[in-house]
């Protein structure tokens, strides 16, 4: 009798829908609708932050609760799922009984894949693509991050502590601007990006090659909220929402509330109801993004908890799930609606307000990308983007 020896796993595949847990699922499905009203205002209005900047009746309305819940608020609830999602892939592939190097491999290769995909994305679409971005912290992570030990990740917890210290000495130095602010009174306006207000394609696409590298560059720095993703992807707190429940709630009532409480002030003076000097508004508008960064883990741990509270999974939550599943191919769709309904060259349907128009096409195309996700999960089909990018690396 001759006894056989299994070769070792080099690695395995994507994961399966049997494995997936609700809360990451949710949370990407729900935040793509903040990322699309964050992303379509600037389309809309040509630059950022994407705000009327001579507001009346409800466009005030819509300034104030874009400055204070979206602008450099959505973004980084993604960085902290990125983070999340690099130790979900390890850990399967371990689990599976791959060599580590092969899970470094394949972590490599992903991420390496998701520079090609920004960069094809911020040519073809928009410049603001955060898809290369994650692939360049992605290597970092699982160069120098993922294999650390435990004690070595409480490092990131301390980073935050001080950058909470620092977020209250800037607040105490806005309070300081508006109090010494003199006239005029500056209106908050949009920094213009000209690849969104090209007149033809092709120079908005030589617009583009000229605008991402920067915006990539001055994004990267979000590694410190992708990190915070990685420790709570070791403490499997997403998983199992409801054991964490004391947690994200406080993670949630502390970091919402950093997050809207820093970007207050800015949302007043783009709502008109707050006038300050230039100077002023340049402090409030740095104190707004330094804050929006507490949003990532605040939406996160909101959302977490909302999960754990679910006992059934109705068609809505089943539905925006499966855009959670699909976030790549929803991200991507919507910067191909944003270009024909947005663009100068293409429908141009930025006619009356701007702000409702962004706003409404924001809402409708979340809509269609949730209903369209829905049919690809009964059908069992992940999604386009997803499908290309599972081929290149496995």
């Amino acid at each position: 009798m001759t006894t056989q020896t299994l070769p070792a796993v080099d690695h395995r595949g994507p994961v399966t829908g049997q494995e997936r847990a609700l809360a990451p699922d949710l949370i990407r499905g729900a935040m793509l609708l903040l990322i699309g009203l964050a992303n379509s205002a600037n389309f809309a209005f040509a630059g950022q932050p994407g705000v009327e900047s001579s507001p009346h009746g409800l466009e005030r309305v819509l300034n104030f609760l874009k400055l204070t819940f979206l602008d450099a608020r959505a973004y980084p609830v993604f960085a902290v799922m990125f983070g999340y999602s690099l130790v979900q892939l390890a850990r399967r592939q371990r689990s599976s009984g791959a060599t580590p190097g092969a899970v470094r491999r394949i972590l490599l290769k992903r991420n390496a894949w998701l520079i090609a995909f920004g960069l094809v994305h911020a040519t073809l679409l928009y410049f603001g693509d955060f898809l290369g971005a994650y692939g360049i912290v992605g290597i970092i992570c699982t160069l120098f991050l993922l294999n650390r030990s435990d004690k070595f990740h409480r490092i990131i917890l301390g980073i935050w502590a001080l950058e909470l210290i620092y977020v209250l000495a800037t607040a105490a130095q806005s309070i300081i601007a508006v109090v010494n602010s003199s006239r005029p009174a500056h209106a908050l306006t949009n920094e213009p990006n000209p690849s969104l207000a090209a007149s033809s394609y092709g120079a908005s696409v030589i617009d583009r090659l000229h605008e991402y590298p920067m915006h990539t560059a001055s994004v990267v720095g979000f590694i410190m909220v992708v990190w915070l993703g990685i420790w709570a992807a070791r403490k499997q707190i997403l998983e199992n929402p409801a054991a964490h429940r004391t947690l994200l709630t406080r993670v949630a009532v502390v970091g919402l509330g950093i997050t809207i409480l820093g970007g207050l002030p800015l949302a007043l003076v783009g709502a008109g109801w707050l006038r300050v000097d230039e100077a002023a508004v340049d402090s409030l508008s740095y104190l707004s993004h330094l804050s929006g960064m507490f949003g990532g883990p605040g939406y996160v741990a909101l959302l977490g908890l909302l999960a754990s509270s679910i006992t059934n999974l109705s068609l809505p939550i089943k539905a925006i799930s499966a855009l959670g599943q699909r976030s790549l191919s929803g991200y991507l769709f919507q910067s191909v609606s944003w270009m024909v309904l947005l663009a100068p060259f293409t429908l141009d349907l930025r006619f009356g307000s701007t702000a409702y128009t962004a706003f409404f096409c924001a809402v409708a195309v979340w809509v269609v990308s949730v209903i369209g996700a829905y049919a690809m999960s009964k059908r069992s089909y992940r999604g386009p983007a997803e499908t290309l990018l599972r081929r290149l690396v496995y």
